[in-house]
């Protein structure tokens, strides 16, 4: 089939994979912007939301919306339990170890995914109708919407945080002037908790937005979530709208390489955008406060 031809259908992919992308690294970014520390177990926040929800609506019955709140509740419990187990015990560590010791949940949080929902991957029903529609050449699942939806409800809500808040200019201070913070009286130890919790929800309602899309299971998190801290690199680190057009530039491409490379080497291209992104602009696309170009 000609490339031109099937390109609106690539881009439109794209454009869905481009916004999953974004939910995640938003997460990895509350954090870095809070603590400048990187959680590799941001990815499952997004399982837990998916796999929780199944759990919820089809074992215990409960109504989609309510499972839904109820399984954003449990993950937002659980990223607070992570600060409160792994990070505030290691809180005078280097960063190094604090990163290690976050994959090490990322596992933890893996295995005992699959000892309690099972190894079979989980889909949940789609919020609206079924059947995609059709634009021109183009087909649309409603559901991809709703990702798109989500994306830009949580940037904007993220954006009201940080720039209309207290507390959202409080937990970046701790970040940007941890002396200037202490000094006000900021509790850095809270505001990096506070914003494990906010990001665990947004990595919850993620998962909960892309299961209707794509099948989840306790393995999946790893991956979405590596994408996602590249898409949040690429982007630009600790920048919300650098999350969202990383997310969405990644997401593209990765889309896009299909007409050209095999579909099974698709997840490759996102290893080799971090590679060349940290080799010629090691701030992203919008530029970091958090990196300093001087040092690569």
């Amino acid at each position: 089939m000609d490339i031109i031809q099937i390109l609106p259908q690539l881009l439109s992919t794209g454009i869905t994979f481009g916004a999953i992308y974004a939910l995640v690294g938003l997460g990895f970014v509350t954090i870095a912007r809070a603590s400048q520390i990187i959680n590799f177990a941001q990815g499952e926040f997004v399982m837990l939301g998916g796999m929780i929800t199944f759990f919820l609506l089809n074992k215990i019955h409960l109504p989609y919306p309510l499972a839904a709140l109820f399984a954003i509740l449990i993950v937002v419990i659980i990223g607070f339990l992570l600060h409160l187990l792994v990070i505030y015990p290691l809180r005078k560590a280097s960063l190094p170890i604090l990163l290690m010791a976050t994959l090490g949940a990322s596992l933890f949080l893996s295995s005992a995914s699959a000892l309690l929902f099972g190894t079979l991957p989980k889909a949940l029903p789609p919020f609206s109708a079924r059947a995609p529609f059709e634009i021109g050449n183009i087909s649309v699942s409603p559901q991809s919407l709703w990702v798109l939806v989500a994306a830009f409800l949580t940037l904007f809500s993220l954006y009201l945080l940080s720039h209309r808040t207290l507390l959202g200019k409080a937990m970046e201070a701790s970040s940007t002037d941890p002396l200037g913070a202490d000094l006000t009286g900021i509790s850095r130890n809270l505001m990096i908790f506070l914003a494990f919790g906010v990001s665990a929800g947004i990595g919850s309602v993620a998962g909960i937005f892309i299961t209707p899309i794509f099948y989840v299971s306790y393995h999946s998190g790893i991956l979405i979530g590596l994408k996602g801290f590249i898409a949040a690199v690429l982007g630009g680190w600790g920048k919300h709208n650098g999350a969202i057009l990383g997310g969405f530039a990644l997401g593209v491409l990765e889309s896009l390489s299909v007409a050209f490379i095999p579909s099974g080497y698709k997840d490759a291209i996102a290893f080799i955008v971090l590679l060349l992104i940290l080799y010629i602009r090691p701030k992203g696309i919008l530029g970091s406060p958090f990196i300093d170009s001087r040092r690569w």
